[in-house]
């Protein structure tokens, strides 16, 4: 078998191997939160060298803690396997340290009639929550109030400016767009419109930022007329795409759309519209989801670790609940480009 070795782990995390040699020798300049993840992970890898009171500490958090709720609160019992495959793997880790999850549904859109759930304005019956798949900028500001130890899985750029009370993880989008958005331009492609809407989420913004930015460098015009990157109504995506492509005169050679969820659109758009492209049209995605079968595969997209993902999102929730004064964190998970 082959040795697992420093560089291993730090691989495996999308972390320098100075960062993991840090965590083993005690050094500063390593939060917490990431040193348990590095210890974890190389516990995982089977790493022979992990400090010995590392091990001790988190087997003693196991045993002496008594059985902890964390609430998991979203917007709905999403069956996608982005969502879930992140949920099992937050579920599994939060076990292993004898936590429960337990699911708080709320709706898509605030109503005046919504109140919280009872379940979360009472802290005697959680220990914190993580707050993934919300994207009302009401609820979210509902939940932020509440004095329990949180972590959010994204946010909306309406509440990103303000302050958060809880940490806050985010898939990086801004690099990963502009990486993307470049290898279009290096095979030739100099119109390349955007497609998604950039106030539905701090992710989306920053993947728009990210392609805006590269077309600056390479001193490209952004065409705003092959660019749809105003509010989508959640239920009637599918309607304002095929909306806005019935109506583009002036198709550009290649759209880079914030997600794999928008690129199946525009590919079943033109495969049922073929006499209105009038040329091939390369599409670009985010999230290299398998469930939108027409583009899996076939486009430039970005695979986002959703187990490490879900790992990530439990462990800053305890980190949190461990050290509830300490600031808060920004963590940017970085995907990989599948090309």
């Amino acid at each position: 078998m082959e040795k697992i070795t420093m560089q291993d782990i730090a691989d495996a995390l999308n972390i320098s191997r100075v960062t993991v040699s840090k965590a083993f020798n005690n050094q500063s300049g390593v939060s917490d939160s990431l040193r348990e993840l590095i210890f974890e992970k190389a516990r995982e890898l089977g790493y022979a060298k992990v400090p010995y009171l590392a091990i001790e500490q988190m087997q003693m958090q196991q045993q002496e803690h008594p059985s902890r709720t964390v609430s998991l609160v979203v917007s709905r019992p999403d069956s996608a396997v982005f969502w879930t495959s992140i949920i099992h793997r937050m579920a599994q880790e939060l076990s292993s340290y004898n936590i429960n999850l337990l699911y708080t549904y709320v709706p898509f859109v605030y109503t005046k009639t919504f109140n919280l759930p009872q379940m979360l304005k009472n802290m005697n019956n959680i220990d914190g929550c993580i707050i993934l798949n919300v994207y009302d900028p009401t609820i979210l500001g509902m939940v932020n109030d509440l004095s329990v130890p949180k972590v959010f899985l994204d946010m909306v750029p309406a509440l990103y400016r303000l302050q958060l009370n809880g940490d806050l993880v985010l898939i990086e989008g801004y690099r990963t767009e502009y990486d993307i958005t470049e290898s279009l331009i290096q095979n030739g492609h100099t119109n390349i419109g955007f497609l998604g809407d950039i106030y539905y989420a701090q992710t989306n913004l920053e993947r728009y930022r990210g392609y805006c930015a590269c077309m600056q460098a390479h001193r490209l015009d952004i065409h705003s007329e092959c660019c749809l990157t105003e509010s989508i109504g959640i239920f009637s995506y599918g309607k304002e795409l095929y909306d806005f492509l019935n109506e583009l005169t002036d198709w550009p050679s290649a759209f880079v759309c914030v997600s794999d969820f928008v690129a199946h659109f525009v590919k079943q758009y033109m495969d049922e519209h073929p006499d209105h492209v009038p040329h091939p049209v390369v599409l670009t995605g985010f999230d290299n989801s398998d469930e939108y079968t027409n583009v899996a595969g076939h486009i430039i997209t970005a695979n986002v670790p959703t187990s490490l993902l879900g790992k990530r999102l439990a462990l800053q929730l305890l980190f949190r609940t461990q050290h509830p004064d300490a600031p808060y964190e920004l963590t940017f998970i970085r995907p990989t480009i599948i090309f």
